[in-house]
């Protein structure tokens, strides 16, 4: 298992990635993926038998980034790393992957928490348990898209 910084040359695989992960995490352009690679501190990726098999998009505390549920972070703390997104492949779930990134990260981080959010309209129970079972407590909720969507706002102190 190797975790290291992603590349230009890894947005295809990691926006394919993406894409199979909605509607868990939201649609976005390779453009987006683009900006993310320069705004993220740290974009993580994750390989497994020299295969991409994951990502996990940080980003901290003051950027002009267009996320409602990004704002509710920073509004409401000061010195974070917020997981904008963090993805699995199917084929490589189970297999402690996603602990390995929040590890990697609260292993080299200096802030105060860790903040994400998990869906709950529509609902995604597994990732909700993974989180708890790091650690993470939910603070808030958030609803939008007129009661269509709805997300837990997740905290760990570090």
């Amino acid at each position: 298992m190797t975790i290291r910084l992603a590349q230009k040359s890894d947005l295809p695989k990691i926006l394919e990635l993406n894409e199979k992960a909605l509607p868990h995490v939201s649609k976005v352009q390779l453009t987006d993926m683009e900006r993310f690679l320069d705004q993220a501190d740290p974009f993580l990726v994750i390989e497994l038998d020299q295969e991409l098999a994951g990502f996990m998009i940080v980003f901290q505390a003051g950027l002009d980034y267009p996320s409602l549920n990004y704002a509710f972070f920073n509004n409401n703390y000061s010195d974070f790393d917020y997981v904008d997104r963090i993805v699995i492949a199917e084929p490589f779930r189970g297999q402690k992957l996603g602990t390995a990134l929040y590890d990697h990260l609260i292993t080299n981080s200096n802030r105060t928490y860790v903040t994400c959010e998990v869906n709950t309209k529509p609902p995604n129970p597994d990732s909700m348990a993974f989180h708890l079972g790091l650690g993470f407590t939910q603070v808030a909720e958030l609803v939008t898209d007129k009661g269509k969507k709805s997300v837990a706002m997740l905290v760990k102190r570090l």
